[in-house]
């Protein structure tokens, strides 16, 4: 039992070392960003981020400090990651608006259907993770009316404690659907930015193939498939083509 305790407050201890000296790091690049220091509080957030501490704020500052020095694809890169920890954080959507137009690829996007349209603009407005906060948020009030219905003595309270309940469960059901449909449409969908200043896509994963077209750093693209070191890519207007992944780098696993 000692023992136990001992290890216990030996693992307390270095997670609260570590999480001071990540604050420290955080604070420190922040003053570098202030005074110009841009690469060297690059330095720090990368810091950072190799210890798995990562967040949407820190992916903000990078995007931030690249976008002092003119990096297009890593500007975009770490914007995209911020929003895809956050989609709520207003700052890195418009941030990445004024980034895209240091892009030279101009590539409209097919027309969205109607449910297309309702996804993008609302469900993917919450990652799968706040959806499923909001998930348990429903469940615990719905239990907690449903309580509230079940002992009280009042028709008129106890009718309005049943519909608030059974509204709740409803609404429990669709956080959970639309969970599980965000998880599942995560662990589909890749997307990658492109990294290198020009590349050729190809229609098949082979250097003797034919190039299609090109396309320069900063540009979104989806990653269908791979075969050995080649993508298969998809642009947002429909266009499908081959490029090795020394070109790309990859925003989710």
């Amino acid at each position: 039992m000692k023992k136990l305790f001992f290890f216990l407050c030996m693992l307390s201890s270095t997670i609260f070392v570590a999480q001071t000296t990540t604050q420290s790091l955080f604070e420190n690049a922040n003053v570098l960003y202030k005074d110009g220091k841009f690469n060297e509080a690059i330095k720090l957030y990368e810091e950072i981020e190799s210890r798995d501490s990562v967040s949407a704020t820190l992916y903000f500052n990078l995007g931030n400090s690249y976008y002092k020095l003119n990096k297009v694809a890593r500007t975009i890169y770490n914007y995209e990651k911020a929003l895809l920890l956050n989609p709520l954080h207003k700052d890195a959507a418009n941030n990445l608006e004024f980034a895209k137009r240091m892009t030279i690829d101009n590539i409209e996007e097919l027309p969205k259907t109607f449910l297309q349209r309702l996804e993008v603009n609302y469900l993917q407005k919450l990652s799968y993770n706040q959806w499923a906060k909001l998930a348990i948020a429903f469940s615990f009030l719905g239990a907690i009316l449903f309580l509230l219905f079940y002992f009280s003595n009042i028709s008129n309270k106890k009718r309005i404690y049943f519909l608030t309940s059974v509204f709740s469960f409803l609404l429990l059901i669709i956080s959970v659907f639309i969970t599980y449909h965000q998880y599942q449409k995560a662990l589909n969908t890749k997307y990658a930015i492109i990294f290198s200043p020009k590349v050729s896509v190809n229609n098949a994963p082979t250097l003797n193939s034919d190039e299609v077209f090109e396309l320069h750093e900063g540009t979104k693209v989806g990653v269908l498939d791979a075969v050995d070191d080649w993508k298969k890519i998809k642009l947002a207007d429909g266009k499908i083509g081959w490029i090795t992944s020394e070109n790309l780098k990859m925003l989710t696993d």
